[in-house]
């Protein structure tokens, strides 16, 4: 749903076959496993072992002498393999994904409409082919024209050709190569240059006709696809080994600039032989050293070392900008190498986090465990979300934002686990009732003692 709403207008009224419309929902499925994955393991584990609470399985199961953690391992088998498989889909399949969607939405979006003419406006759709097209009404059939007008002034030409009809029909070739306009009754007003350079008069030709027709290519309305090569640098399509391999490469780039600035830089540094000390043994000051240089030399080299510093300046800042950018870049990578390893960490947490969580509020079904587990989520997806921010930015370090969700988070579930093992009663209100009964009491029997 969120694929339609973003793109729908890139989609409706281009004249897309159904597969190409389901093959982009079906990319764009998978590039939100990365959000989908660990929402649903939280969820199904809150729900089934909800559901063993609400059914006192738990129960039996532990009067039979097997602890929840251990009752735990098989979920936490199939969570690992699930962590396991996340990873391999993560660096594997889902680089090409990524390649195929937006590859193929880029060439959706660069595709121009099916709706060739419309009403009431100049139609520019053939406008590199020299044509614009202007109707006053159109049947519901969508193919009767009527009060049509073409304006024909072709690249490269000076002849400026007008048709006015008062009705065509319009059809598309067999073979959907050309657009037909069969136009009845109407008058053709060409003007054209005169002949011979010295002649700067034009030539004016009126024709009428009963019935002619005008033929427009359909070249540029079939979809055509990008090449392949031009995707292959962007970062969200490559997997580990090319993330560390651009990454490398990146670093070296950099490293190499830096060296090159340096040079730059000390260009315009110039030294001047100027004696440390007087011949009193005093040390020079600079006000002494600059009076050692005689005035007319002075004023000329004060605006030259103003300049050179201004230089130096622009330079400085220049430089300064480009080494931002290519250690934003240089993050990027090191950012997107991380994702591969926090999506399987990702459903690790919130399944330590949603199993005991099921098994203390002791409700199954959609209703609590859904609300409970969107809470978690939203947690967690903020905490990333921040920190992924931060560390592009560089506030943190790419290490330490992708990482930080989930180590806030496992501290959470080796709490909530401890005390789902211990039959902890955090979730049950009744018990919060009898402890603030009991408090409320003894307050009283303090008062009444005193």
């Amino acid at each position: 749903m969120l694929f339609l709403f973003k793109y729908i207008d890139d989609l409706i009224g281009k004249g897309f076959q159904w597969y190409i419309i389901l093959e982009l929902m079906m990319y764009a499925s998978m590039t939100n496993v990365a959000m989908a994955l660990p929402l649903s393991i939280l969820l199904s584990s809150i729900m089934t072992y909800g559901n063993l609470g609400e059914n006192y399985e738990l129960v039996a199961i532990k009067s039979a002498g097997i602890s929840l953690t251990r009752a735990m391992y098989p979920m936490l088998i199939v969570v690992t393999l699930l962590s396991i498989g996340a990873f391999i889909f993560s660096d594997y399949m889902l680089p090409i994904a990524n390649f195929k969607y937006y590859s193929l939405l880029y060439d959706v979006r660069q595709q121009k409409t099916s709706f060739l003419i419309s009403e009431g406006v100049f139609n520019n759709s053939f406008q590199s082919q020299g044509y614009s097209i202007r109707v006053q009404k159109k049947d519901p059939d969508g193919q009767t024209l009527y009060g049509v007008m073409i304006y024909e002034n072709k690249p490269g030409s000076n002849n400026l050709i007008v048709t006015i009809a008062k009705q065509a029909i319009m059809y598309r070739t067999p073979d959907d190569l050309f657009l037909v306009l069969k136009i009845k009754d109407g008058v053709r007003y060409e003007e054209e240059a005169g002949e011979g350079s010295l002649n700067p008069r034009k030539m004016f030709r009126r024709e009428r006709f009963t019935s002619t027709e005008q033929k427009f290519s359909l070249e540029s309305f079939k979809m055509k696809r990008t090449d392949a090569n031009e995707w292959r640098s962007t970062i969200q399509m490559m997997n580990l080994k090319q993330l560390s391999k651009f990454q490398d490469s990146s670093i070296k780039a950099v490293n190499n600039i830096n060296r090159g600035n340096t040079s730059i830089i000390t260009s315009y540094l110039r030294y001047f032989a100027v004696p440390h000390k007087l011949a009193s043994g005093n040390p020079v000051k600079s006000d002494a050293s600059l009076s050692i240089i005689k005035p007319d030399a002075l004023q000329r080299a004060l605006p030259n070392a103003l300049n050179e510093a201004q230089s130096v300046r622009e330079s400085l800042r220049t430089l300064s900008e480009r080494y931002k950018e290519d250690s934003k870049n240089i993050r990027k990578y090191s950012i997107e190498y991380q994702k591969k390893f926090t999506l399987s960490a990702a459903c690790l947490v919130l399944f330590l986090i949603g199993a005991p969580l099921g098994a203390i509020i002791r409700k199954g079904g959609l209703g609590l465990p859904l609300v409970v587990s969107v809470v978690f989520f939203l947690i967690y997806y903020i905490i990333a979300t921040i920190g992924e921010k931060s560390a592009k930015e560089g506030s943190m370090t790419p290490a330490m934002g992708m990482w930080i969700a989930i180590m806030i988070l496992t501290p959470i579930g080796l709490f909530l686990s401890y005390k789902a093992a211990n039959d902890s009663v955090l979730f049950d209100t009744d018990a919060y009732k009898r402890y603030f009964v009991k408090v409320f009491k003894r307050k009283k029997a303090l008062s009444e003692l005193h």
